[in-house]
């Protein structure tokens, strides 16, 4: 019984192992019809064998169907374990449905030796480590061992089928790019034109917000060559950590581009930044969604994404793409430094042409002050002759002048002497007219202002305290206050009722509302 169940297992392994390694249908046939003729066909027939015997029996037929037989073989690495000092590699070989992701086939695999050596090689060419959850084209042979059981052997594996599935992803993802967002992003002989690309950088880059990860060696390496640059620039740092390997994490690293966005901080630049890696952890880089944010961000990229070989999609949308974190560090520095380069070209330009300047116009002015000189003293002596003749004539002109002035002078001074008298009894006159008048209208002014004050002193007896209240009117306070209505006192309020002879302290019992305020009763 123990046997048949056995044999049962053997059958199905077998089949299973046929649909993954598909080799022949009638090798498989032969390899169960000798395992079944080997076999007794139940207890009775004839006496037990070995497990030993049986094994070496299904060893037997395994060798004459797969003897000196290889195959090349797609399929997903899982389950892998290495083991360095031995350099043995145990990984399950596993094919997988194309849409559902479910498991069609599965078998354990090992590589020592050339396999490992292969493996080491693929690693080298493709800098891609061998792991989990890559897709492959290994090279295997099968073999039985009568302890370890079946084993599947990998050979060999091809390098060139690795870095071809993944540039024909990235190949798809870039038609797909210039297909779906062809209003920012246009191919142009290699080159990929984007809005980013197109935007222009400032001249000098000091506010910067980084995308990477906390606690990445590339992100140290940035932050260090910035802060410890030679020329002494200083840069404002913004960080937006984030995963930035697996290429499902490529929304988290969209999110922190929209976050930026969003904060709406007038950044001169974003910068991606991740150390190096096996080329898979540089997949994210390649996806669409990133891709698309980086081309259509209105604020300049630049990417220092640590790969050494293959230039990522996100490199390619984004405006100026660097290998390393330290190398976009430099970058943005040199750019700066060319700004500065510049600056102290212009300068120097105008100190020389300032100095040329001025010697040009030193020696114009000194031309100009010599002309100047000799013509000031020809004016000079010219205008002294004018003067000394004019001097002479006004002399003479004057001298007349003066004397018809004193002549005149002298008929007014008699016409003066003469009038004064006159005008005096005339002011006199008119200042005494001036003061009866001013005396008169004094008294009647007095008067109007005596009759206004005894007026205003009747109207200020009327209105006192005391006549109002002798006319039967009292006085109410609370609280020391005048109450000028019932608003505030409610049933129980104490208030002071001031009579014409006397003070009452009363307490409200009972209130009635007579009218509303602010209406005629």
């Amino acid at each position: 019984m123990f046997v048949t169940v056995l044999v049962d297992l053997i059958i199905y392994s077998l089949f299973n192992a046929q649909q993954y390694i598909h080799f022949p249908r009638y090798s498989m046939s032969v390899f169960i019809i000798n395992v079944f003729l080997s076999l007794p066909t139940t207890m009775t027939d004839s006496p037990s064998i070995k497990l030993s015997v049986l094994t070496g029996k299904i060893q037997q037929a395994l060798q004459q169907v797969f003897a000196e037989q290889t195959y090349w073989v797609v399929a997903d690495i899982t389950n892998h374990s290495y083991y360095q000092q031995k350099g043995y590699h145990y990984f399950d070989l596993v094919e997988k449905e194309e849409h559902a992701g479910g498991i069609v086939a599965k078998v354990s695999a090992v590589a020592w030796g050339n396999g490992a050596i292969r493996i080491k090689e693929f690693e080298i060419v493709t800098g891609q480590q061998f792991k989990n959850d890559i897709h492959v084209l290994v090279k295997v042979s099968v073999g039985y061992h009568q302890v370890h059981g079946l084993q599947i052997t990998l050979l060999d594996i091809d390098t060139s089928f690795t870095v071809g599935l993944l540039e024909q992803q990235k190949q798809q993802t870039l038609l797909r790019l210039t297909t779906e967002c062809a209003d920012f992003i246009r191919k142009s002989g290699d080159r990929y034109i984007t809005r980013n690309n197109q935007l222009p950088l400032p001249a000098v880059i000091q506010r910067l917000a980084v995308i990477t990860s906390g606690n990445s060696a590339g992100y140290q390496d940035f932050r260090h060559t910035l802060e410890h640059n030679h020329f002494g620039y200083t840069f404002k740092i913004d960080n937006y950590f984030t995963v930035v390997q697996g290429e499902t994490k490529a929304e988290l690293v969209q999110q922190r581009l929209i976050d930026i966005y969003q904060r709406q901080v007038p950044y001169d630049a974003v910068v991606i930044i991740r150390g190096g890696g096996a080329q898979t952890d540089f997949l994210i880089f390649d996806t669409f969604i990133l891709g698309r944010a980086v081309a259509k961000f209105p604020i300049p990229v630049i990417t220092g994404i640590g790969h050494q070989k293959n230039e990522t999609i996100t490199d390619m949308m984004a405006h100026t793409a660097t290998k390393t974190p330290t190398k976009a560090a430099e970058l943005i520095i040199a750019h700066n430094r060319l700004f500065e380069e510049a600056v102290i070209n212009m300068q120097q330009n105008i100190v020389i042409r300032s100095q040329q300047l001025f010697s040009g116009h030193f020696q114009a002015l000194s031309y100009l002050n010599s002309a100047i000189i000799n013509q000031s003293r020809t004016l000079l002596a010219n205008h002294k002759e004018a003067l000394h003749a004019r001097n002479n004539v006004v002399l003479h002109t004057s001298k007349s002048i003066l004397l018809n002035r004193h002549r005149e002078l002298m008929t007014v001074s008699n016409a003066v002497l003469s009038k004064p008298r006159i005008m005096v009894s005339n002011r006199l006159n008119d200042l005494d007219n001036l003061i009866g008048r001013f005396r008169s209208f004094s008294r009647l002014f007095i008067q109007s202002k005596r009759g206004q004050v005894a007026h205003y002193d009747s109207l200020f007896k009327l209105m006192s305290p005391a006549s109002i209240l002798k006319r039967g009117f009292a006085i109410v306070y609370q609280d020391g206050h005048i109450l000028p209505d019932a608003s505030t006192l409610q049933p129980g309020s104490h208030i002071r009722v001031v009579l014409q002879d006397a003070s009452l302290e009363a307490t409200i019992t009972e209130k009635n509302i007579l009218h509303e305020p602010g209406t005629d009763i």
